[in-house]
């Protein structure tokens, strides 16, 4: 036995390393293991939505992701100029989105619709692409102290129930824990047997950065043809193919010039040359979920649970919910305050919010299949898109604010996102979270509440700022992945206990 760590945490992808920073940030002893040598460049997700965006400012990270879209944006500006596009009015540079291929506009989405309130400043950055996020998250591990080894595969390991003995190439490694965040084909979940039921791929899809010529005649955006969709931009040289022709016969061997070439005509019409591939990738819209996310000390995280088509851009900000969630009800039962009755919380509340993403993938590829009862249903679910009511609800639903889990209490917020309210004393609600603790927000500046609180007192923070503009509010009592788990309008705190012995652990005896 060469070394021992808490959890050993398979892929240093986005979801991996979040989830390793959650539980480093929470005292967990935490190793990375990646199979790559150095961080994948393949072109993959290219936006994030309002709950990954969060996630990562109340860890402190706000000014990274500001940094990395005024970088996106300028790229977008660079295409618009090679295009001969204008560039967007000010002040209509929000991000709107797409279902299927056909596009919001912004213009008629309800903004004035309270559940756009209170979502902070970080829901204004979405142009943020999957390298940037891993980026970013790759130097806040390091600054945690997260072990990450590159290189390392993993080829075997075993589940005694006290804890997970590791194969990690020339080493072995003792975990409590063992965490797949290993991608679609994960090593983790063949391993351990997780069933992965779903729907076979009936697509390929194309995704690209390059250097071609003859591209004049293309246009910008997302376009349907006789032959599929395709989509071009919005940063030099980027396209997207979709031809419903069924599956490639090979997803491994690397995607080539020649094919890149063939599916862009075929699609476009266009007949281009491609002198230089910068990256690509092939994808299909293969839907699968595994239906528990935990087997014995095994978890799963990310696409390793759940695999499905790209379109809505929903896989990156699934996996990053999903370690938001995992890591501190882990890193509960690693240190001891909770049991791992906690951890089956994870599945409750994950899998129906997966299972969600898998049939709102589904939906869109029925609307791009180019037979022609598919064209018209198209051609309706376009119209109704240009009405007000229907582009915000689809929007909602994109941007992931409509999210929340079912706590079984009746307080309107419970089970949802806190909101990011802005505090007299110059902060935010979202700055607390940095230390990765619960939050006990008192706004009456009750004595009751504060000694009820002392009963868990390293497992949460009590904020007792008020807030800058009047709410009926009295207090919240938030999770560490920033979720409502008690509310009260009024004085009482009925039921305050029992949420934080629920979700906090067996408290401290009281004083006498």
């Amino acid at each position: 036995m060469n070394e021992t760590h808490d959890v050993v945490v398979v892929g240093a992808g986005p979801v991996g390393l979040m989830l390793a920073c959650e539980l480093r940030l929470a005292g967990v002893d935490v190793l990375v293991v990646e199979r790559l040598s150095e961080p994948d460049q393949t072109v993959k997700a290219g936006a994030i939505n309002v709950p990954t965006a969060q996630a990562l400012a109340r860890r402190g990270l706000l000014p990274d992701l500001q940094a990395q879209q005024q970088a996106t944006m300028a790229q977008f500006a660079a295409f618009r100029r090679d295009a001969g596009l204008a560039a967007p009015a000010a002040g209509n540079q929000r991000a709107a989105g797409h279902f299927a291929g056909l596009m919001l506009d912004t213009s008629i989405i309800d903004f004035e619709d309270p559940v756009f309130a209170d979502l902070g400043p970080a829901a204004e950055n979405w142009f943020i692409s999957q390298q940037g996020i891993e980026a970013i998250l790759a130097r806040r591990a390091a600054e945690l102290g997260v072990q990450v080894r590159r290189g390392v595969e993993v080829t075997g390991f075993a589940d005694d129930g006290i804890g997970v003995t590791v194969d990690c190439g020339a080493r072995i490694v003792r975990a409590g824990w063992l965490v797949g965040c290993d991608g679609g084909r994960s090593t983790v979940r063949k391993l351990a047997g997780f069933d992965f039921p779903g729907l076979d791929p009936e697509i390929t899809g194309r995704q690209a950065i390059v250097e071609m010529t003859g591209a004049e005649q293309v246009q910008p955006g997302w376009h349907t043809t006789p032959t599929g969709i395709y989509v071009y931009g919005p940063m030099p040289g980027r396209f997207l193919t979709v031809e419903l022709d069924g599956p490639p016969a090979d997803r491994v061997t690397p995607v080539t010039a020649e094919e890149l070439e063939g599916s862009f005509r075929r699609v476009t019409g266009v007949d281009v040359r491609i002198t230089k591939v910068r990256s690509a990738t092939r994808f299909t819209d293969n839907t699968r979920q595994v239906p528990n996310y935990r087997k014995g000390r095994v978890l799963l995280a990310g696409d390793a649970a759940h695999v499905h088509s790209p379109f809505g851009g929903q896989g990156l900000n699934l996996g990053v919910g999903d370690a938001v969630n995992l890591g501190w009800k882990l890193a509960g039962v690693v240190r001891g305050w909770a049991d791992t009755g906690l951890l089956d919380t994870y599945t409750t509340e994950r899998h129906p919010i997966g299972a969600w993403v898998l049939d709102w993938t589904r939906a869109q590829i029925a609307l791009m299949r180019t037979d022609p009862r598919s064209r018209a249903l198209r051609a309706v679910t376009a119209e109704l898109l240009t009405t007000p009511d229907a582009a915000t609800t689809i929007f909602k639903k994109i941007s992931g604010i409509l999210h929340r889990y079912d706590l079984g209490d009746s307080h309107p917020l419970t089970g949802a996102a806190t909101p990011d309210i802005e505090l007299t004393d110059g902060t935010r609600l979202s700055e607390h979270f940095a230390t990765g603790t619960g939050i006990l927000l008192d706004l009456t500046d009750s004595a009751e509440l504060r000694e009820i609180a002392a009963r868990w007192p390293d497992r949460l923070t009590v904020v007792t700022a008020k807030p800058a503009q009047p709410r009926e509010l009295s207090a919240l009592l938030l999770r560490p992945d920033a979720i409502v788990a008690w509310a009260t309008d009024t004085a009482t705190l009925d039921g305050l206990p029992q949420a934080l012995t629920r979700w906090f652990g067996t408290p401290l005896p009281a004083a006498n």
